[in-house]
């Protein structure tokens, strides 16, 4: 019985820091810091290569190019690159419609993945910042801007642009993507201002272009790594507030399912790849941090399953514990029904099958990560690009 309620406890307490103290010590520490805020003038500003790894977009891409030509940029310091990872649609014959406007394509002839696509396309980049996007997200016309500024400090490396969960109004069901990105941006401001982010948004994100050309294993995150490698190098990576950029929220609860296990197998890869920064002693803060914001979460969902087991153990006797695990029950069926309609339900139905799915799929990607073996192919969420034009 005392096992019991001390598994219980321990879970609690895990989750606890990992979303309340950690981020209430991140404000109280960035209360302390003058540093932390990314440069505002950068003259002349950086040469800028904007890249988008596609694969069969033919119904995105010609919105997000749109988009890219309407960033507040001077046209002779930027340059777009498309990188068609083997796309079968008209994605490609979209993109080479764009070449009188100065927009260029990198088409390879077979799929290899994102991170392979990305690495196929380094011997194209000549500029001083790489800024790395896709297809569905939708940036503010001032976002380059305000990233590339950034690098007016010689101690940034990568700068991370601010993401904004959108949706079409009266959209019914993963209304929980919404608020969980705004927190996460929140988290990101204040580890900007005690002295860096430990990922990158992997929608939007600047980096200069020495550290974009190290090379990176097929099956990690670019967009994780990023920050790991600037850190590795001497660099601070930071979360830029201006540079807004437009995020569509996934309808279906299936592919967010399928989507979150994809991105969280290439994190825990990438982080045992870059183990050596969990060092606190070699790295101090910035360690303490992707403990705490990273495998404290990950971890988190295992603690919860062996809370929910220590319930079950103490339910044969106390009444508070059988309520629980009624409580646990009726979330089961809720995200059961919630995945057979593919979260097409009411919020309340919708809003605890994310929450339950999302630590689910931690798990899941846990079991991946450490089975070995080859990655899942990137596969680019299919998400509405009108509700993200609307709100750029």
């Amino acid at each position: 019985m005392s096992i019991a309620y001390v598994v219980i406890a321990a879970a609690a307490a895990l989750g606890g820091y990992a979303f309340l103290v950690y981020p209430a010590l991140l404000r109280l520490f960035a209360a302390r810091h003058a540093e932390g805020r990314p440069g505002q003038t950068h003259e002349p500003p950086p040469t800028v290569t904007v890249t988008v790894p596609v694969h069969n977009e033919e119904g995105q891409v010609e919105g997000a190019l749109e988009s890219l030509l309407a960033l507040e940029y001077p046209a002779d310091r930027l340059r777009i690159l498309i990188i068609s990872d083997g796309s079968s649609d008209r994605t490609e014959e979209i993109v080479r419609s764009f070449a009188g406007r100065g927009v260029e394509l990198l088409a390879l002839p077979r799929r290899v993945g994102k991170t392979a696509a990305e690495e196929a396309a380094l011997r194209e980049i000549r500029s001083e910042i790489v800024l790395n996007t896709d297809a569905s997200t939708r940036l503010h016309p001032g976002a380059l801007r305000a990233l590339a500024a950034a690098f007016a400090d010689p101690d940034i490396g990568v700068a991370s642009g601010r993401d904004v969960s959108v949706g079409p109004d009266g959209a019914e069901g993963n209304e929980g993507e919404s608020g969980y990105v705004g927190y996460e941006m929140r988290v990101r401001e204040l580890e900007t201002r005690v002295g860096g982010i430990v990922g990158a948004s992997g929608c939007c994100y600047a980096i200069r272009s020495s550290l974009h050309r190290l090379p990176l294993p097929t099956g990690l995150s670019r967009d994780f790594a990023a920050a790991l490698r600037a850190r590795e190098h001497g660099y601070r990576a930071v979360s830029v507030d201006e540079a807004t950029c437009s995020v569509p929220r996934t309808a279906s609860l299936r592919h967010e399912y399928r989507r979150k296990v994809r991105t969280m197998v290439r994190g825990m890869r990438t982080l045992v790849h870059k183990r050596a920064l969990l060092n606190p002693f070699r790295y101090g803060s910035f360690a303490w941090m992707l403990w705490s914001h990273k495998v404290a979460r990950w971890v988190l969902p295992w603690a919860a399953l062996a809370a929910l087991l220590a319930t079950g153990v103490l339910a044969v006797h106390h009444l508070w514990a059988r309520v629980v695990i009624g409580v646990a029950l009726a979330l089961g069926v809720a995200t059961l029904l919630a995945w057979a309609r593919d979260g097409k339900v009411p919020p309340a139905i919708g809003l605890p099958a994310w929450v339950v799915l999302g630590n689910l799929a931690a798990v899941h990607a846990t079991v991946k990560a450490a089975g070995g073996g080859q990655s899942a192919i990137w596969e680019p969420t299919r998400r509405d690009p009108a509700a993200a034009a609307e709100a750029a």
